[in-house]
């Protein structure tokens, strides 16, 4: 008795011991590190996914939690890999003990015996597999894991890290990948193949060994169905499901836009934003439509924001931001560009608060010279007296800069700070009157935020993708932001527009470089951008026949009946022109504006700062061009690059044979000694 005494305690002091010792060997584990580098997400206003950014060795591993994925698919996965999972500590003996059977019968190792526990270890450390040292570090690292985070928190890092072939790795960067989708909504066949993919990521692999990554998940299929976690014949069901042989790319939403996002705040790894998804895609896809049926080099931009509450919904800084003719790596939401003439709308505006005119005003559109500034009209041409209502709605120049003039360059630009805009004004000296008609930088979403405070009864706005925000002192009083409302809305939308009711104005600015259209109904505000990111001109790019069919066709994707446009507030000086006081009737210019002679002689053509392709870069090495003239008392002494072309010629046309390119001068002089000038680049 004392023998099995003495042979009991000794026992038990080995088995304490051994405890002990067992104890201070995993208490003495150094841990890889728990703070796994996920991707940075975007995400929508409904927390769908915009755009995942790869980690920096190129791995998409994005974040997921237990509660995102099907509870089906994690109840396959702890049947399959690990069913004791919740009751063992990191090691299953029972699994183990099999695993060292089947190495003592075939000579190598058949089943580890690896917990869920033990891959996260190894996976942690990227481990090696398949020999006994390294399966003892993972039992090791499993210990010591099981004593540092729950069971939700292993599972989770098993979710995000499992290999799910090339550089895929966790649940829900392969359910995007393979599937198109979230893993929140797997079917059986999707969850079975999830499950077989990290025991052999690299053989396995749909998109190129379909047939192996079928006979793996149908295995998972049987293994279940024998569990009873599957009927038999969803399991069979599930058998009959196709393997998905194509990756699928990840969603590259607003690229221009997140690419900033993550600049500006580099050390966020997940943003909400108030963009929408349904619509983002839509309207990136309506660009790309539309520009691939364009001119090579040419690209378009879009802003899409609730005017109610800034939030931006959409934003498009290029058609398609891979091609690299068009130059679509450039964000053109934000670039700088001349407005043309779409700040008319707050010029007007500020009139009608100041009290000098309102839309049935009269305006006279006629040759003008404002203390020697001489605007011309888009199409040269002159419609006399008309209302202010007529005048913005044809976007006349001529009454634009007079009532420029009357409110001044100062009280403007104060406007558009008001708006939270600052603008890239010229250099050397005060600004003038040609910000009028688009002498002043702004950006595209400059002007879609203009717009809105106009849309919000003058009240600005910010507009901003993570939230907008609303107060300050007013850019109009809401009589004159209602006044230019209606005007806008009034506007005969473009022919192919399917819907109206919609308030816009257009703009082009100087050379056709860039075309505007900028509108919105009672909810949204939109902005349309198109032209050439390097700035180049586009001859025959307008505003009117290019960005605002592409505006309307905008709003008709977000809705088939847009929002009704407020009621005007019970103030609004409405009525005929003749009911208005006398002095409001007819506008008149102020300062020291003068008619000047409408028969002065102007070149029609070329234009000035036109580019102009005579093919002088091929084989050819002459070509000849005309000049034309309109205006003017013949004769007319034509000079080109300072030299006089003689003699003196009475017709209003030139051809002039031209031998090399490069920027040309042209003067003009008739017989009354009056002058005009043109320059423009031949090539």
């Amino acid at each position: 008795m004392r023998r099995l005494a003495r042979y009991i305690i000794a026992t038990a002091l080995l088995v304490i011991a051994t405890a002990m010792a067992l104890d201070d060997w995993v208490k003495r584990t150094e841990l890889p590190d728990l703070n796994l580098e996920t991707a940075v997400t975007v995400l929508d206003k409904n927390g769908d996914l915009l755009r995942p950014f790869a980690v920096d060795n190129g791995l998409w591993r994005l974040p997921v939690a237990l509660s995102d994925v099907d509870p089906r698919y994690l109840e396959m996965l702890i049947t399959f890999e690990d069913k004791r999972f919740y009751s063992h500590r990191g090691v299953d003996p029972r699994a183990l003990l099999r695993g060292l059977q089947q190495f003592i019968l075939n000579g190598r190792i058949i089943s580890g015996g690896s917990t869920l526990t033990m891959q996260v270890a190894r996976l942690l450390e990227r481990g090696e597999t398949g020999n006994i040292r390294a399966k003892v570090r993972q039992i090791r690292v499993a210990l010591a894991l099981e004593r540092k985070l729950n069971k939700s928190e292993i599972l989770t890092l098993y979710l995000q890290m499992a290999p799910m072939g090339g550089n895929i790795e966790g649940v829900r960067a392969a359910t995007l990948t393979y599937f198109g989708k979230e893993p929140s909504r797997l079917n059986p066949a999707e969850s079975a193949l999830l499950v077989a993919l990290p025991q052999a990521p690299t053989s396995r692999r749909p998109d190129r060994f379909s047939t192996a990554a079928r006979i793996a998940r149908d295995r998972v299929l049987d293994r279940v169905e024998i569990a009873g976690l599957l009927p038999e014949l969803e399991a069979q069901a599930a058998k009959q499901a196709d393997i998905p042989t194509e990756r699928i790319p990840f969603p590259l939403l607003a690229p221009h836009y997140t690419d900033a996002l993550r600049r500006q705040y580099p050390e966020t790894r997940t943003f909400e934003t108030t963009l929408d998804r349904d619509i983002q895609t839509a309207l990136q896809q309506l660009l790309q439509e539309s520009m691939a049926m364009r001119e090579r080099g040419l690209s378009a931009a879009l802003v899409l924001a609730e005017h109610g509450s800034g939030d931006i919904l959409a934003t498009i800084g290029s058609a398609d931001i891979f091609d690299s003719r068009a130059d679509g790596f450039v964000d053109m939401t934000q670039a700088i560009r001349s407005p043309g003439s779409t700040l008319k709308p707050l010029i007007y505006g500020i009139g009608f608060e100041n009290g000098i005119a309102t839309p049935e005003t009269l305006i006279d559109d006629r040759p003008m010279r404002f203390r020697g500034y001489e605007p011309q009209n888009f199409d040269r041409r002159y419609r006399g007296t008309v209302s202010i209502r007529r005048a913005l709605q044809l976007s006349l120049n001529i009454p634009a800069v007079a009532m420029m003039d009357a409110i001044g360059p100062a009280q403007f630009l104060s406007r558009l700070r008001r708006a939270g805009i600052e603008p890239d004004l010229p250099t050397g000296g005060a600004p003038g009157l040609a910000i009028a008609l688009g002498g002043i930088g702004l950006s595209l979403q400059d002007l879609v935020t203009l717009y809105a405070g106009i849309a919000r009864g003058g009240e600005p706005v910010e507009l901003s993708g993570l939230g907008g925000q609303s107060g300050g002192n007013p850019i109009l009083l809401p009589g004159a932001a209602w006044q230019v409302l209606e005007i806008l809305a009034a506007t005969p939308p473009p022919e192919t527009a399917a819907i109206d009711q919609i308030a816009y104005k257009t703009g082009t600015s100087y050379g056709h470089r860039d075309a505007f259209s900028i509108g919105f109904d009672g909810r949204y505000v939109m902005g349309v951008w198109i032209g050439r990111p390097d700035g180049a001109s586009v001859p025959g790019l307008q505003g009117i026949k290019d960005a605002a069919p592409l505006l309307f066709e905008a709003f008709s994707r977000l809705s088939e009946n847009p929002a009704p446009l407020p009621a005007p507030p019970p103030y609004v000086l409405t009525g005929a022109r003749e009911t208005l006081p006398l002095p409001m009737q007819h506008f008149q210019s102020r300062g020291d504006a003068g008619f000047i002679d409408p028969n002065q002689p102007e070149i029609s053509f070329p234009p000035d700062g036109a580019e102009i392709d005579l093919g002088l870069s091929d084989a050819r090495s002459t070509a000849e061009m005309i000049l034309k003239l309109k205006g003017g008392t013949p004769p007319f002494a034509w000079i080109i690059n300072g030299e006089p072309v003689l003699p003196a010629i009475y017709e209003r046309q030139l051809f002039w044979p031209v031998d090399s390119g490069g920027f040309v001068t042209v003067s003009v002089i008739d017989s009354l000694g009056r002058a005009a000038r043109t320059r423009f680049f031949l090539q």
